[in-house]
């Protein structure tokens, strides 16, 4: 019903193919290219790389048998093949031979030759109805690319690809490349081409899940894979070939080609005759990976796997009368046995209820929902509650839905790993231009992944739970009425330990705001959600109340200047065999002249150009360094050919500079009424804040004490190391789940170990801990077996102001200095700023020093067996008095160390 499948013979013309999105479409209709690749044969009576007629007449009868409606050809076919093929209803990938193995940038000849032999190509045989793409290269060698450079080699595919334009406006442009150029960026072509050779399941699949997000927005055709039969008894080649066809259209391949058809190939002016890969023999005879092949191509793609899920689909509208008929239209066209939509109309006052009512009346698997407005998020806990499926998805009313939306969900869900699952969401290419700048403008929503197939954040347009896990959490907190739910989710999924998948394949098409207004509306709500956020995840946000994401934002270009550039693993000599491209985490540096806040510092620092004309000059740097930022994002953007102009570039720009400005002021002005709605001011010692637990249940540190652990901070350069026995088989994970048990009854914001960690003789962290607005605590614990129950604690780490900090402090000094005999106001001003740093700082110290104090008496209170002295006899068994905080002694003493000639040496400085 959803793809092209020709009849056998008498088909004259045939739709050309386009792409649309991450698939392929001939008409209306999705088309999935079921292909394998056909040659060089030795000439044939006219001259040509062919079999006679009457053998291509029988092979692609053969090959419609198997279901096969496509072949790849390596050499530029005469027009009577076309005929053929087109009459069988089968479409010819075209690849154009050129000398790709020679240094081919280092001559103009060559690379005008190149050129014409592509235009020439292309002009022969341009607008037939046969051709389903125009390959213009095929596996550059690693070493070629390496020689001259991935830059250039993109740039001169780029051209052969805009001749294939020139010559053939509606055919596809295509470039078959493979694992060692893996890191080759093509956005210009119609679709990614990979030839992949993996025969091991587990890290073939791995590969299709990854190349999917090379593909980005792009669909993905594996253009060769396969096995030689020679080597590999037959049988296991058919095996081989049914697992790889099935995992690549389960993983939402868009294609794929088999190599090859026959035994016979000929190149290099001789027959090749030590290894057969064909389907069939050279005599035409079906091998048994032909009926492998044929067992799927035969079938309708994409296959569902066995006992698929029974899908409850919601979706939340409030006011969404423009888009809510096509969002529920796209429902009529989903190609999936079991499944229902929800919608919650949350007491719209337009046309919404109404639309929705006129669906569900045609449509039995419609239920419809009308409730007064209670937010986002509690029409979400609505539609959960409703749900009859096992799966609860949610997509949004300005969403329309891929007809296998729900085939590739339902196969993601066969990972048991996973508890909910996400995909990426596109903007339909029928958008006005508003809409198309808004999709490329900072703050689209988007997922952010921390592997290829494992996700750290998954948007709320496409995302789906297991409906008992979702329950579990008590599904989406109402607070958040408008955005900023799903994130909740996701964290508060992953705080208990639950994975969140990702599949590339499961998208849905976005509508993006189409006018300023509806755009500058959607990220004040979006600030508004972050200041919410905020205070439930405090160690999810940096100093200046953004997300900290551990994943890397799909998409995201808008600190690309500052920004670590992405690294190429090439192997030594650059013979890698799989040559991946890693892309670099967000960092503040990146993002910080996009920020408000340093756009409201260049300000400050222009308007004080009268008093400093030093002030003065580092504003006018620091805007020139935004607008920069701001020139090449908008260079960058990729728009639609029709929306690519001046006035588009410029409503970039403009909302480029706009959103973080009103995004950062709504979060500073929720968080500023959240705080004093809330009557809490801050607390000056994170020991004081024992809301959370009784006073009495921790540890009391006098303030000497805290004054003595600040005193060791400094001498020992800002380290610690706190050590004592236990004889009660006390673990590491056991140490670690009381820290952080403590630091939670608290109320001290502190980060995890993400499990990433630099190569180098820095010892990774397992806590960090934010001591203050300025001072960050990296805590690390070990615990050493000494045989049966006896341990050696220790627990070590750093005390260290932020970076930024330190920066406004050396910067204020030498500005002091600078400015003390030629403007004294502005020096004693600076000199102040940096006074009130010092102070901060030391006042961050004094917070770390009490808090490791604390964490150290509270471990040894709390675990039994725990003492500062080393047990004689770990086999006699003791009579452990209640310990209290005050019959603890002060770690801190060097007197207090392990003293038997058996214990370890013990530092007092971090390691």
């Amino acid at each position: 019903m959803f793809q092209i499948e020709e009849g056998l013979a008498g088909v004259k013309t045939l739709p050309r193919v386009r792409a649309k999105g991450r698939y392929l479409f001939a008409g209306e209709d999705k088309f999935f290219i079921k292909g394998v690749t056909y040659g060089p044969f030795p000439e044939n009576s006219r001259g040509e790389p062919l079999p006679e007629d009457e053998t291509v007449h029988r092979d692609f009868e053969l090959m419609r048998r198997a279901g096969v409606n496509s072949i790849r050809v390596y050499y530029v076919p005469p027009r009577h093949f076309l005929d053929i093929a087109a009459a069988h209803g089968i479409r010819v990938m075209i690849g154009i031979p050129w000398p790709e193995h020679l240094c081919f940038l280092d001559q103009w000849e060559v690379k005008e030759d190149i050129k014409k032999t592509v235009r020439d190509a292309v002009a022969s045989l341009a607008g037939h109805p046969a051709i389903l793409a125009w390959l213009i290269g095929n596996e550059i060698p690693s070493h070629i690319v390496r020689w001259h450079g991935a830059g250039k080699v993109e740039k001169f595919l780029g051209k052969l690809a805009a001749i294939v334009r020139e010559e053939d406006p509606e055919g596809m442009v295509t470039y078959a490349n493979y694992p060692s150029t893996e890191y080759l960026r093509l956005p210009f072509l119609d679709f990614l081409s990979v030839n992949v050779y993996l025969h091991d399941e587990k890290a073939f699949r791995a590969y299709v899940k990854r190349l999917q997000n090379v593909a980005g927005e792009l669909p993905l055709v594996l253009s060769e894979f396969g096995m030689d039969s020679i080597r590999n008894d037959e049988a296991h080649v058919a095996e081989t070939l049914s697992w790889q066809l099935r995992a690549a259209y389960e993983l939402g391949v868009s294609g794929t080609m088999v190599f090859a058809w026959t035994d016979e190939w000929y190149t290099g002016g001789h027959l090749i005759e030590d290894w057969k890969f064909g389907v069939v023999t050279e005599t035409r005879k079906p091998k048994p990976a032909y009926k492998a092949v044929a067992d799927v191509y035969r079938q309708r793609l994409p296959m569902l796997p066995e006992n698929p899920p029974f899908i409850s689909v919601v979706v939340c509208a409030y006011n969404a009368a423009s888009t809510m008929d096509g969002c529920l239209a796209s429902f009529a066209k989903v190609d999936y046995p079991h499944f229902e939509v929800i919608v919650v109309d949350d007491g719209s006052t337009d046309e919404t209820g109404a639309i929705s009512d006129r669906h569900a009346a045609a449509a039995p698997y419609i239920h419809v929902i009308h409730q007064p407005n209670l937010g986002l998020s509690a029409a979400r806990n609505v539609g959960m509650n409703a749900a009859r499926g096992e799966i609860v998805a949610y997509t949004d009313s300005d969403c329309y839905v891929d007809p296998h939306w729900l085939h590739y969900m339902a196969w993601a869900f066969t990972d048991k790993r996973f508890v909910a699952v996400g995909g990426p969401n596109l903007p339909p290419p029928e958008d006005n231009r508003t809409a198309a700048c808004v999709a490329v403008s900072p703050g689209a929503p988007t997922h952010v992944l921390l592997t290829d197939e494992i996700a750290e954040h998954i948007p709320g347009c496409n995302m789906a739970y297991r409906k008992e896990h979702l329950a579990a959490i008590g599904g989406f907190d109402a607070t958040y009425r408008a955005a900023g739910d799903d994130v909740d989710v996701c964290w508060r999924l992953q705080d208990q330990g639950h994975i969140i998948g990702f599949s590339a394949a499961m998208f849905v098409w976005h509508h993006r705001r189409n006018t300023v207004s509806a755009y500058l509306k959607q990220q004040k709500g979006y600030g508004r959600a972050e200041a919410l956020l905020l205070p439930k995840h405090k160690a999810r946000f940096n100093m200046l109340g953004n997300s900290r994401w551990a994943g890397r934002i799909y998409g995201d270009i808008s600190g690309a200047l500052l920004a670590a550039r992405p690294i190429v693993y090439h192997g030594a000599f650059g013979m890698g065999l799989f040559q991946t491209l890693y892309e670099p985490k967000g960092s503040l540096a990146a993002y910080l002249p996009l920020s408000m806040e340093w756009m409201f510092v260049a300000m400050a620092c222009m308007l004080a150009a009268p008093l400093s004309l030093l002030a003065g000059g580092a504003g006018l740097a620091m805007a020139a360094t935004t607008i920069a930022f701001v020139a090449y994002r908008v260079s960058k953007a990729r728009l639609p050919e029709n929306h690519d102009n001046m006035a588009s570039r410029l409503t970039i720009a403009a909302l480029t500079l706009a959103q973080p400005i009103l995004r950062g002021w709504t979060r500073y002005k929720t968080l500023w009424g959240v705080r004093r709605g809330a009557g809490v001011g801050a607390c000056p010692l994170p020991m004081v804040e024992t809301a959370a637990c009784d006073e009495a249940d921790l540890p009391k540190v006098g303030l000497l004490r805290r004054l003595a652990a600040t005193g060791g901070l400094f001498a020992h350069r800002l380290s610690f190391h706190r050590f004592f026995w236990n004889n009660k088989g006390l673990e590491r994970d056991e140490l670690l789940g009381a820290v952080i048990g403590l630091l939670r009854t608290l109320g001290v914001t502190y980060a995890l170990d993400s499990g990433f960690a630099a190569s180098s003789s820095t010892p990774p962290w397992d806590l960090s801990v934010k001591a203050g607005r300025l001072t960050t605590a990296r805590l690390r614990a070990t615990v050493e077996n000494h045989g049966g129950d006896k341990r050696f604690v220790r627990v070590a780490g750093s005390v260290l102001p932020s970076g930024l900090s330190v920066a406004v402090l050396v910067a204020s000094a030498v500005t002091a200095g600078t400015l003390a005999f030629l403007h004294p106001l502005a020096a004693v001003a600076a000199g102040a700023v940096a006074v009130g740093l010092v102070g901060a700082m030391v006042a961050g110290l004094y917070r770390a020093a009490s808090l490791v104090a604390t964490i150290t008496q509270y471990v040894m209170i709390t675990r039994p067996g725990c003492s500062l002295t080393e047990p004689k006899d770990e086999r006699v068994a003791k009579v452990v008095k209640p310990r209290t905080a005050e019959t603890v002694v002060a770690e801190e003493e060097p007197a207090l160390a392990p003293a038997a000639a058996a214990a370890p040496a013990v530092e007092t400085e971090a390691a």
